[in-house]
C-alpha cells in the first residue's frame, strides 16, 4: 500500500486500567493483518457490520478473504440521520438471531457513523464482545475509529448516548480512500486540518497548502499517517477525556451545534463540515480572548472558505445554536466550555465563553 505498516500498541497505563488494549495497524496487507487480527479475537461467530454504502462500495473488495468465510453480514442505512437507537436495536437483535454470544467478534466495516453506532453495539451486546473497526473513509481512519469514544445520537443531539471502549484492532487501509467522493475527502480531511492546528506549524503549513480541489492520495495517505499519530500520542495520555484529550474537541462546540441544527432542520452536512465550520468560528474566538495570531486565523479561515462553502442561518437561529451549545459534553455547571488556541500546538483547555461572545463569533460567521 501507500506506506509501510505501522503497528501502535497504545496500552498505557490508562489503559490498563480500562482493561481495555488497542491495536492501531496502517496496513500494507489487509487480508493478512485481518487474519491475525481475527485469530487474536476470541470468537465463536463473526459478524460484520456495513451501512448501505460500505455494503456496495467496500464488502465486494473484501468478502472473498478466507478469514471472513462463515461471517454474518449485517447492514444498516448509511449517514447520521441511521445513528440511532432504532438502528442500535437493529444491530443487537441481528446479532441475537445470528447466534452471537459473548465470546463472538463484531467487525465494524465503514465510517464513523459504523464504527461508533458498531462499537456500542458490540460494547453493550451480552456485556461486551470483541470488535475490530476497518475504517473506509478518511474521517474514521483519522478520527472516529480511534480511542475508544462509541455511541449514537440520540433526541436531537449528537452522540449523546455511548461508553468509551476500545476495538481490539483498528486496521486501516488506504485502498478505501478510493471509494470515497470529493465531500467525504473534505470531510475528513476538516479533521486533520484541526490535528495540525493543535500540534505544530509545520503540520498546519503542511495542511493549508494542500490542493483539497484536486487532491493527491498518494500525498494524502501519507498525510493520514501524521495525523493519526497526533489523535494516538493524545488518547494514551488521556483515555477519557478528563484533560488534554479535551483539545481534540476543538472546533467541535460550535461545530456540533452547526451539525444538530443542519439535522433539524432537514438539511443534514456532514461531520467534517460543521467541524469546518467550528474551527472558522473557534479561531475567532482565539483571536479575540486567547491572542491567537491574526495572520494563521485568517490563512486559515480563507482555507475553509474556499473548500467548504458556508452554512446558512440568520440572528434569529442564534439562541437554538446556543441551546445546543449548552448540550456539549464539556460543559460544567451552565457554563458553555471550549478549548482554545493561544496559538498553533499552543492549547487552552476548560475556557469559559460567554452568549454574548458567541453571537459575536456568529456574527463574524456570516460577515465573513
Amino acid at each position: 500500500m501507500l506506506f509501510p505498516q505501522i503497528d501502535v500498541n497504545l496500552q498505557s497505563k490508562s489503559y490498563v486500567r480500562m482493561c481495555m488494549e488497542q491495536r492501531i495497524i496502517l496496513s500494507q496487507n489487509l487480508n493478512g493483518d485481518l487474519t491475525t487480527a481475527i485469530s487474536e479475537c476470541e470468537h465463536d461467530r463473526l459478524f460484520v457490520l456495513t451501512d448501505t454504502i460500505t455494503a456496495q462500495s467496500c464488502w465486494p473488495r473484501i468478502s472473498n478473504y478466507h478469514c471472513l468465510k462463515d461471517a454474518q453480514l449485517i447492514t444498516i442505512g448509511a449517514t447520521d440521520i441511521h445513528k440511532n437507537l432504532k438502528t442500535l436495536s437493529t444491530v443487537w437483535k441481528s446479532l441475537e438471531e445470528g447466534g452471537a454470544t459473548r465470546h463472538s467478534c463484531l467487525i465494524n466495516l465503514g465510517g464513523g457513523m459504523v464504527t461508533d453506532l458498531g462499537g456500542f453495539a458490540a460494547s453493550t451486546f451480552k456485556r461486551g464482545i470483541n470488535f475490530i473497526n476497518i475504517p473506509t473513509t478518511l474521517l474514521a481512519m483519522v478520527d472516529a475509529s480511534i480511542g475508544g469514544k462509541t455511541g449514537i445520537n440520540f433526541n436531537g443531539l449528537k452522540n449523546e448516548i455511548g461508553i468509551f471502549r476500545n476495538s481490539r484492532f483498528v486496521i486501516l487501509d488506504t485502498m478505501f480512500l478510493q471509494t470515497l467522493d470529493e465531500p467525504n475527502i473534505r470531510s475528513g480531511y476538516a479533521e486533520m486540518l484541526k490535528h495540525g492546528l493543535i500540534s505544530d506549524k509545520q503540520m498546519w503549513a503542511e495542511l493549508i497548502d494542500f490542493d483539497l480541489q484536486q487532491p493527491d492520495l498518494l500525498q494524502l495517505s501519507q498525510m493520514v499517517a501524521d495525523s493519526i499519530r497526533v489523535k494516538e500520542h493524545i488518547v494514551t495520555e488521556d483515555p477519557t477525556e478528563q484533560d488534554i484529550r479535551k483539545a481534540l474537541n476543538f472546533g467541535h462546540t460550535i461545530g456540533h451545534a452547526f451539525e444538530t441544527f443542519a439535522l433539524q432542520q432537514n438539511h443534514p452536512i456532514l461531520h467534517g463540515y460543521a467541524v469546518a465550520y467550528g474551527l472558522l468560528c473557534e479561531l475567532y474566538l482565539c483571536a479575540v480572548k486567547a491572542k491567537f495570531p491574526i495572520d494563521r486565523m485568517r490563512q486559515t479561515v480563507s482555507f475553509i472558505k474556499e473548500n467548504y462553502g458556508r452554512l446558512d442561518f440568520t440572528c434569529n437561529d442564534y439562541e437554538a445554536l446556543i441551546n445546543l451549545m449548552h448540550h456539549d459534553k464539556k460543559n460544567t455547571a451552565g457554563s458553555i466550555n471550549f478549548t482554545l488556541l493561544h496559538d498553533i500546538g499552543d492549547i487552552l483547555i476548560n475556557q469559559t465563553v460567554s452568549e454574548k461572545e458567541i453571537c459575536e463569533t456568529l456574527d463574524f460567521y456570516r460577515e465573513n
